[in-house]
């Protein structure tokens, strides 16, 4: 970087350290979510109970609707109603799809730069855990909604991040972003899950997350698939990035054939055949 970059970079880290700090406020979980997240681990709480609370918000209504009607739940009659829905889905994942849906909308776009920047975040995110979601009905027992879920909030520092500038005259270039990102994303994803009080598996993940060449058990893992899933995002966006080869990755080497076959684009052959059904479940995250 050239020394005006360089000063740049300074002023920027300095913002992004405040918010760290607490000087200027993080994200907040909307109101409607931590209800809904009371209600769903109060034991009285019946499926009318929480059709009825989930109705207050009709975004997360129709992205429920539209996730139960996704590739993930090949029903042979749809759902048609909330009810419906949370019968199908079960109340761990609608905890889970309601998180999703929260970290969308908890950023405030200030400016058409802002909004690009965010767009832009979103859309790989949304790759990596749709990938992530995908890549745990094939090759896991883990739900698909748990590593969907897992892997987006192993990000939401990057989002986070945004929440710094709030002057357009102040919102960094895209490189200048990305290279905050690379800096501050881990760190502010813990503090920001923490202060939503999420499973500590979910920072676990986090601190994993990009580490190739470590994996803990012998059996693939929620940071395994999230790791895969990182991975192919990257490769997509970037086909030059420089990424060891996928057999390196502590992930890889616990797949058996033939789940570890590998594409001429040095991609899981799994990958590559479902991403028909991978689109289909970023589409209803968009």
């Amino acid at each position: 970087m050239s020394s005006h970059e360089v000063s740049e970079y300074a002023i920027y880290r300095q913002v992004v350290s405040q918010l760290m700090q607490g000087e200027e406020q993080l994200p907040s979980l909307p109101t409607i979510t931590l209800d809904i997240r009371r209600a769903l681990v109060e034991p009285q709480t019946t499926v009318t109970q929480l059709a009825r609370l989930i109705s207050r918000d009709p975004a997360l209504s129709a992205l429920l609707m539209k996730y139960a009607c996704s590739t993930l739940y090949r029903q042979s009659r749809q759902p048609q109603s909330l009810h419906e829905v949370i019968q199908l889905l079960g109340m761990r994942e609608v905890d889970r799809i309601t998180m999703a849906h929260s970290i969308k909308s908890l950023f405030t776009l200030h400016s058409p730069t802002h909004k690009q920047l965010f767009i832009d975040s979103w859309q790989r995110l949304v790759l990596k855990a749709s990938i992530c979601s995908m890549l745990a009905r094939l090759l896991s027992r883990i739900a698909p909604e748990h590593a969907l879920l897992a892997s987006l909030l192993s990000e939401v520092g990057t989002l986070a991040v945004l929440s710094a500038f709030k002057d357009e005259d102040a919102i960094p270039s895209s490189e200048l972003y990305f290279k905050l990102c690379r800096e501050y994303s881990k760190p502010l994803s813990i503090i920001v899950l923490k202060k939503w009080a999420v499973d500590n598996e979910y920072i676990d993940v986090i601190r994993s997350t990009g580490h190739w060449h470590i994996s803990r058990g012998q059996s693939l893992n929620l940071t395994d698939l999230v790791n895969l899933a990182l991975y192919h995002a990257l490769k997509e966006r970037d086909a030059a990035s420089h990424l060891p080869p996928l057999t390196e990755l502590a992930a890889y080497q616990k797949l058996f054939p033939p789940q570890d076959f590998i594409g001429e684009n040095g991609e899981l052959s799994l990958v590559i055949q479902h991403r028909g059904d991978i689109q289909a479940i970023a589409q209803t995250l968009h």
